[in-house]
Order: C-alpha cells, then sequence, then structure tokens
C-alpha cells in the first residue's frame, strides 16, 4: 500500500537534513566545530560543491579524516572524495536501523500517540474497575433475591408442611420459577424426601447429595455453597431449615445461577468494550485535530524562518491564535518588520533617516518618491570656515573626531525638523525638507533648523574642538529632481537641480555662524524669520547677480550672532 506523498513526505527527512548527516558525523568525531558546519553549508549553497570537499578546501579537515568518518558512519569503503559517494550510499543495504534513524515523526502524530495511549490507559484503568464493581453487585443482587425468596418460602411453607399438603407447597414453590437467575426451589421435609419442587417429576423422591462442594458458609441459618452440576452449570446453592416451636419440620433449598451472573457480565463487558472503542476513536479524531492543528503553525514558523533567511523581510505569518503560537507569531512579524526597517534604512537612506521617512517607506516601498519626481523643496548647506587651514595643523585622527561632532550635530537639528540628511561631502553637510515627505512650510523648518544648529554649534565650540563655532550655513528653495540616482552596482536617493547648486555657492558666502538665504527661501519665511538684505552676490554658474539675505533670528523669537563678520562674500 502506497502512502499519499504528502503523508510520506512528512516522514522522511529533508535535503537540509540529508546535507547535515556528513556534519552531524564529523561533528560528533570532533573533526570539524559548528561554525565551521554552517561556514561550509553556506559555501555549499553557494558553489554547490560537495560538503566534504569544502571541508578539505576551507582546511577544517583532513581527506583522511573524512574518509574514515565516511567508513564508520556510513559503513562503505572509499579511496577518494572525488567518487560519487550519494551513489554508493543510496545503494548500500539499509538496516531497519538505519530507517528509524533516518525516520522523521511529525509533532501532530507523536501527540496523537499521546493522547491516544493516555485514553487507551485510562478506558482500561476504568473499565477494570467498573467491571469488577459490576460483577460484584450482581452476585450481591442475586443473592440478595435468593435469600428473599429463601425467606419467603420458609415463612409460608410451615403449616403446609404440618399438613403435608403437597399441592399448596408446589402453588409456593412455583412462584419461584419467575425470578431472574433462579434454576430451582426445592421444599424437603425432616426425611430429606422432596414435597415441592420447581421439577414437578422430582416429587417424592429422596434429594441427593452434593458430591464435592465448596466450603458451606451458614449466616443467619442461611446455609450457602457452590457446585458444578454433571452438564458443567455453575450453582450456587441457598438453603434454610423450616422450624417450628423449635421443631425442624423440613428443609428448603434454592438455587442460583452463577452462569447467569457471568452471562450478565459479559453483556457489560461487550457494551463496555464497545463504548471504550467509541471513546478511543473520538480521542483519536480529537488528538489527530488538535496535533495538526498544532503543528501548522510550526510548519509555517520554518517557512517564514526560510523566508526572512532569504531577504524577504515582507514575509508575515497570518495566521490569528489566542495562544502561545499566536504570541509567537505576534512577535516573528514584528521581528521581520524591525529587520524589514533596517534592511530599508541601510540600503535607501543609510542612517539618517527620520521615523517620519521610514514610516512612507515602510507604507509603500515602490512608491514612485524613489524613481524621480518634481517638486519644490528646501536644500540646506553647511560649511567648514577654513577648514583646510584646520586640519594641515593637526593630526588625521583629531580631524575626523572634530568632523563627527559637528556632522552629528548637525543631522540631529536637520532630522528634528523633518528633514533628511542627503550625503556629507566632505566638511560640507546637505539637507533636504519636503522631500519625500510634504511640508507646506519646509523653507521656515530648514531655517529654524540651522538657527538651532548654530546655536548649540555656538554653546559647544571650544578650544578642543573649534570649527563648531567656524560653520556657515546656505539655504535656497526651488523646484528640483528627487529620486534614485546611481548604477546597478551603487545606487543613492539624492536630489539635483539649479536650486541644489545655489544652495551650495551660498554657503561660500556664509562667514562663521552666520545663515545666508536666497530670496525664494526669504519670499516663503518672511513673516515668521527676520533678516537683513545684502548687495547682489555673482556666483558661479549664474550670469546674473542674485539677491541674498542673511538670517538675524525669528520673528520675537530667537536670535543669532554671527561670531565674525565677512564682508568680502564673493564665491569664485
Amino acid at each position: 500500500m502506497k502512502l499519499p506523498n504528502g503523508i510520506k513526505k512528512s516522514f522522511q527527512r529533508t535535503s537540509y537534513e540529508d546535507r547535515l548527516l556528513l556534519g552531524e558525523a564529523l561533528l560528533r568525531e570532533n573533526v570539524i566545530t559548528v561554525a565551521q558546519l554552517q561556514e561550509a553549508l553556506d559555501i555549499q549553497r553557494l558553489n554547490k560543491k560537495k560538503l566534504g570537499q569544502i571541508f578539505i578546501e576551507q582546511g577544517y579537515a583532513t581527506e583522511e579524516a573524512v574518509l574514515k568518518t565516511i567508513e564508520k558512519y556510513y559503513g562503505i569503503q572509499v579511496a577518494t572524495l572525488s567518487e560519487d559517494l550519494s551513489e554508493r550510499i543510496k545503494k548500500r543495504p539499509v538496516t531497519w536501523k538505519d530507517k528509524l534513524a533516518r525516520l522523521r515523526i511529525p509533532i501532530s502524530v507523536k501527540f496523537a500517540i499521546a493522547i491516544t495511549f493516555i485514553i487507551w490507559l485510562t478506558v482500561l484503568i476504568l473499565s477494570f474497575i467498573i467491571l469488577a464493581r459490576q460483577r460484584d453487585m450482581l452476585y450481591l443482587q442475586t443473592m440478595r433475591a435468593g435469600k428473599i425468596s429463601l425467606k419467603y418460602f420458609t415463612n409460608n411453607a410451615r403449616i403446609p408442611l404440618l399438613g403435608d399438603d403437597v399441592l399448596r407447597l408446589n402453588t409456593l414453590i412455583k412462584e419461584a420459577a419467575s425470578v431472574e437467575g433462579i434454576l430451582y426451589a426445592v421444599i424437603t421435609d425432616r426425611r430429606n424426601v422432596i414435597k415441592a419442587h420447581t421439577d414437578h417429576n422430582q416429587i417424592g423422591s429422596i434429594l441427593p447429595s452434593i458430591q464435592k462442594p465448596d466450603q458451606i458458609r451458614t449466616e443467619d441459618q442461611i446455609s450457602h455453597y457452590t457446585y458444578q452440576t454433571p452438564f458443567g452449570g455453575n450453582i450456587l446453592n441457598l438453603s434454610q431449615p423450616v422450624t417450628f416451636q423449635n421443631v425442624e419440620l423440613g428443609t428448603i433449598h434454592v438455587g442460583i445461577s452463577l452462569d447467569f451472573i457471568k452471562e450478565q457480565t459479559r453483556k457489560a463487558t461487550r457494551s463496555l468494550i464497545a463504548m471504550s472503542f467509541l471513546i478511543v476513536l473520538l480521542g483519536i479524531s480529537v488528538a489527530v485535530f488538535f496535533g495538526i492543528n498544532f503543528s501548522r503553525p510550526i510548519y509555517q514558523l520554518v517557512v517564514a524562518a526560510k523566508e526572512i533567511a532569504r531577504g524577504n523581510y515582507q514575509y508575515r505569518l497570518d495566521f490569528v491564535r489566542k495562544d502561545e503560537l499566536g504570541d509567537l507569531a505576534s512577535a516573528f512579524n514584528y521581528m521581520s518588520g524591525e529587520l524589514l526597517k533596517k534592511f530599508l534604512i541601510s540600503k535607501s537612506f543609510g542612517r539618517y533617516v527620520s521615523p517620519e521617512i521610514l514610516d512612507i517607506i515602510l507604507a509603500n516601498p515602490e512608491n514612485s518618491w524613489l524613481k524621480g519626481i518634481h517638486m519644490e523643496a528646501t536644500i540646506l548647506f553647511t560649511d567648514v570656515r577654513h577648514f583646510t587651514s584646520f586640519s594641515e595643523k593637526r593630526e588625521p585622527e583629531e580631524v575626523v573626531e572634530c568632523l563627527n561632532e559637528y556632522f552629528r550635530i548637525v543631522t540631529r537639528h536637520i532630522l528634528n525638523h523633518g528633514g533628511y540628511v542627503d550625503k556629507f561631502i566632505g566638511d560640507a553637510v546637505m539637507g533636504v525638507f519636503c522631500i519625500p515627505i510634504f511640508h507646506e512650510d519646509h523653507a521656515e523648518r530648514a531655517v529654524r533648523a540651522a538657527i538651532d544648529l548654530q546655536q548649540e554649534l555656538r554653546a559647544a565650540g571650544d578650544q578642543k574642538n573649534p570649527i563648531l563655532s567656524q560653520i556657515g550655513v546656505g539655504i535656497n528653495s526651488g523646484i528640483l529632481v528627487a529620486g534614485n540616482l546611481g548604477s546597478d552596482t551603487k545606487i543613492e536617493y539624492t536630489v539635483i537641480g539649479d536650486s541644489v547648486n545655489i544652495a551650495s555657492r551660498l554657503t561660500g558666502l556664509a562667514g562663521a555662524g552666520e545663515i545666508i538665504i536666497s530670496k525664494d527661501t526669504f519670499q516663503l519665511v518672511k513673516k515668521s524669520v527676520s533678516a537683513k538684505e545684502l548687495p547682489s552676490q555673482k556666483v558661479k554658474g549664474k550670469a546674473l547677480p542674485i539677491e541674498v539675505y542673511q538670517v538675524l533670528g525669528l520673528i520675537g523669537g530667537q536670535s543669532i550672532e554671527p561670531e565674525q563678520k565677512d564682508e568680502n562674500r564673493q564665491v569664485s
């Protein structure tokens, strides 16, 4: 009989487990380590080489050690690993021990077997107890019925025995035949002559003595013993003397069938077995159902883990359960979501992405904002004044440390005001506001970020890191192009356009601690920002001079005081 493929597959090792067999053997022999096994499996997935060959090429094991392990665990002798070991292993005689070692028993089957065993054991114990109690109860009940009949006959047989009224005695005995389980009733006189019998043919004869009766017991003038008939029947005989004024008139005998009790017990046993079978069958069905219901989520978790391992961080478990497996699924989905966030941050924006931008990416990773759009935005550039002379006088490590502190401060304020850091260009930082998240007040956000960062830089500037007080800021607003730019090997999300170039040139006009904005930016922030107009400046790439403004602070709020004035704002 062939098993369906789905059921057969659940009892077989996976290909991944088969690949592990040689590795497990080498681990048991302490030839390789767990880390070396994992590295070898990773290499095998890439180049499809034989696992044993990889161990040797990587220097994890010698060929001799691998061959000895193969001979010990697989029972085959090979001269070199170049032979087709898979075919040799497949063709070798397979013992029952090998089959059991490779047998994979699903959790659902283990669960069903365990529940079935518990049900069988419970039913068996209960059946034994119930049948024993029922057998005892039937015996006592039949014994009680016999004693009641015996007392009835004794009380009503005195007068007929005194008067030797055989007809009346037999009428009395006849009523005993209607009691279930009573085989006979006999009344004898003092000479043991049968005066009444349920079998009328026995009337007038001498009551025969019982051959080899069991031990006779007497309770309350009632004697009882068991004996076996010539036909194999087992009978319990009850007898009681009939007395009148302390004179024995005769004896009454009642025979109860013990086979009747056994037959009733057998009927009860058959009924109990049938009920037990139904209970066990129902229990097996429930066990299989719960076993499958328990193992299916685990299988889905295995599939999900493999998807995550392949880099599919968007894979989610879609089953909902109100138990620990449901908690595990929720935790797994949360984990994959966090992995997706980290992956997208690393791939799309690096480390400098605000939570708002991240939410946009997660909501629709393939949105058009990644593919290239025209949009009005504000660009903020920062640059270090006299950085060249500063870097020439210090060690490279000190220069890097000072720059990183400056980058951290600038980056934090750009992100805090809803922008994102597009890139670092030497000692310059480029921030973008309104892309990819639209903010109607993007220009004001950029200016506020510039004011805040200049104030913190000025407060943090000291002899240890003097460049913090030597930062100039340039801001421009206008239409630009945003999207993913690059080649197949390297790509980044950035913005390009004339507006970006002007912002970069404005940075060159700004002195230490100053913020220079274009006319386009000023028109957007003039209601909230205090600024003074400067002489028009000619910048590289523009035929005509451009109008520029120096930010003094917020109207009715913060103000900035540049560390130094730079009257020469020409930019080459």
